[in-house]
């Protein structure tokens, strides 16, 4: 119980710090932390919880994450279901705090809570079949850098930070 409850306030952590900035912080033309500020906030939520929760069991905050780490062999099977529902709930968490933060603005709308596509709804009007490429190819290297920083070998204590600087460079 203890590492779901970790789980959860781990992705809490992720969507209110990650898209919190997106939502409350990168829209200011002379204050706002831009596209380099959110990159950074991903990175850091990351970074932060690595070294508060990871030495409960993992710190994932992400599905794909503990798919990946249980089809690496680094994740029992009997975890993934129980995981994946504690990230969700700590994702909606975190989004509903950010919504009850986000609504207090008077002109708030919700199609404007950092949300992004493909095609038109792009910043650079890349296709869906862009958005698959990258997300399959970032994804890709985010659990090679997971599996690389954490196995055994891997000088200790690092991993935290060689995680959380790779989720910056994904978002940049």
């Amino acid at each position: 119980m203890k590492k779901l409850i970790a789980e959860f306030i781990g992705t809490l952590w992720l969507v209110l710090g990650g898209c919190g900035s997106a939502v409350l912080a990168a829209g200011f033309p002379e204050l706002g932390i831009g596209f380099v500020g959110v990159s950074l906030a991903f990175g850091l939520t990351v970074i932060t919880m690595a070294y508060a929760i990871g030495h409960i069991y993992g710190c994932h905050l992400n599905p794909a994450v503990s798919i990946g780490l249980w089809v690496g062999g680094r994740f029992d099977g009997k975890d993934v279901l129980p995981y994946i529902i504690a990230q969700v709930i700590g994702g909606i968490a975190g989004a509903g705090i950010l919504f009850l933060i986000a609504s207090g603005k008077p002109d708030f709308a919700l199609g404007g809570f950092a949300a992004n596509g493909y095609a038109e709804h792009s910043p650079g009007g890349f296709s869906m079949t862009s958005a698959l490429i990258i997300e399959v190819a970032m994804t890709f290297i985010f659990l090679f850098v997971i599996l690389g920083s954490t196995y055994t070998k891997a000088p200790r204590g690092f991993a935290g930070l060689a995680i959380g600087l790779c989720l910056t460079l994904i978002h940049l």
